[in-house]
């Protein structure tokens, strides 16, 4: 496994990087292929050219945006234009994206000639700090979230924040979401930081850039001690348990992005940590305050019924982490502490979306 040093590169150190790999270790420019969506293909690939421009010569495979695209069909067909392009064992894909993207490209690689290599490129908060580290790829299954899915290690990753500034602001809420999670399960120094932070990308880009390292850092540490989540990787599923369910249930409903339902699961979760895992009631008032201001400016539902409530405890029943029939979560011991494989009854989840 890669020392995270030489894993991860930032800004023009990157590029650089990605241009001496690309000259130096792929034998041919039709061995690169570059992965897009709608909206990337627009504003993230003319920077990536400004870059590196011998890449406008590299094959292009663009996919619809979204999380309805993260689906098996969608890898057969970006597979199919790997064999239409004549792709081999020692051809490589440039993921440039947000999550959905580095996902699915990242199992697209994992899986085709039984793997080939790539490189994420994250284009959004929430890929940049999440979805791109960890060595995780995967699709959807259905409503069921990263059902199908493998470990597998990129080449290395790009982290250039200048992308963040063709980003909406929800998208900039929504890799809030996972950072402030780190905060909470192992760094309480960083939630503090977290908490300081102003919005205005643009007007605190060098701030930005710190916390992102910071907040990569904080996963990538874990990662490394745990990297097929037998154990203390686990505790990166905090919000998630809940989140996912409330994700994958308002996929079709009343579309809910990533980042605000980990928000929504992770202040149900410390209401839960606050009844059975020693988590004082001020760390649950501070994470409740801090986390609702997001999740209030992002003006969604805050009443959910109890037929929904019945039917998001479905969708847990399928979560990942679950063992013996039992629903599993990692829940918070205190600020920058948490615990995992902690059981938690059907009467106390749905209390908690009450409270």
């Amino acid at each position: 496994m890669k020392k995270r040093e030489e894993f991860i590169y930032f800004n023009d150190v990157a590029y650089n990087m990605l241009k001496n790999y690309l000259l130096h270790k792929v034998d041919s420019i039709k061995n690169i292929f570059i992965l897009v969506d709608d909206i990337t293909f627009t504003h993230c690939l003319p920077i990536l050219f400004h870059h590196i421009n011998f890449l406008k010569k590299s094959n292009l495979i663009k996919i619809k945006s979204g999380e309805k695209e993260k689906n098996i069909y969608t890898c057969v067909k970006i597979c199919k234009n790997l064999e239409k392009f004549k792709a081999n064992r020692k051809s490589l894909i440039l993921n440039l994206g947000g999550g959905v993207i580095t996902d699915i490209g990242g199992f697209v690689a994992s899986i085709f000639k039984r793997g080939i290599r790539f490189i994420n490129i994250p284009t959004t908060l929430l890929g940049m700090v999440d979805a791109a580290i960890g060595y995780k790829t995967g699709v959807n299954l259905d409503s069921i979230k990263n059902e199908i899915g493998t470990f597998y290690v990129p080449e290395f990753l790009i982290i250039d924040p200048i992308f963040l500034k063709t980003l909406p602001k929800k998208e900039i809420f929504s890799g809030m979401a996972e950072m402030f999670k780190h905060g909470l399960i192992a760094d309480k120094n960083f939630w503090k930081k977290m908490n300081q932070i102003q919005i205005d990308i643009i007007k605190n880009e060098n701030e930005w850039s710190q916390l992102i390292h910071k907040s990569i850092l904080i996963k990538q540490k874990i990662v490394d001690k745990d990297p097929k989540e037998k154990g203390l990787r686990k505790i990166l599923n905090f919000g998630h348990t809940i989140g996912h369910a409330l994700e994958s249930y308002f996929m079709d409903i009343n579309k809910m992005i990533h980042g605000i339902a980990v928000i929504m699961g992770m202040i149900y979760e410390s209401w839960i940590s606050y009844k059975i895992n020693g988590l004082s009631i001020s760390d649950y008032k501070e994470i409740r305050s801090t986390l609702y201001k997001l999740y209030t400016i992002e003006n969604h539902k805050n009443h959910i019924s109890n037929l929904e409530i019945n039917k998001l405890l479905l969708i847990m029943e399928h979560d990942k982490k679950n063992e013996k029939n039992k629903i599993q979560f990692s829940l918070l011991k205190e600020i920058g502490k948490c615990s995992y494989n902690c059981q938690v009854s059907s009467s106390l989840i749905k209390e908690s979306f009450l409270t």
